[in-house]
C-alpha cells in the first residue's frame, strides 16, 4: 500500500519563459490560471471546455496537468511540491 504522504502536497513550483522558478500556495497557482484563462489568448485542452467558468476551468488544470500552451515561444508549467520531508 502506498503511503499517504505521497499524495500530500504543500505547494507548487511553476516554471515560465524567460522567469526564474517561482514557488506557489495552491491558491496563487489557481490565481494565476484564472488570470491566464481570462486574458483568451492561451488554448486549453478541450476536456477542460466542459467547465463554463473560469475558476472550475483553472481548478481542472492545477489538478489534472502540469502544462498550459500560452503561446508562441512561451510555456507556463507547474509541478506539486511538499515544503518539508
Amino acid at each position: 500500500m502506498a503511503d499517504s504522504i505521497m499524495y500530500q502536497e504543500d505547494g507548487y513550483v511553476v516554471l515560465e519563459a524567460d522567469n526564474p522558478e517561482q514557488f506557489m500556495t495552491p491558491e496563487e497557482l489557481q490565481g494565476k490560471l484564472q488570470n491566464i484563462l481570462r486574458s483568451g489568448q492561451v488554448t486549453i485542452p478541450r476536456e477542460v471546455t466542459k467547465f463554463e467558468a473560469i475558476e472550475d476551468q483553472a481548478k481542472h488544470l492545477m489538478e489534472n496537468y502540469f502544462e498550459l500552451d500560452v503561446g508562441e515561444d512561451n510555456f507556463l508549467q507547474w509541478y506539486v511540491v511538499r515544503w518539508e520531508k
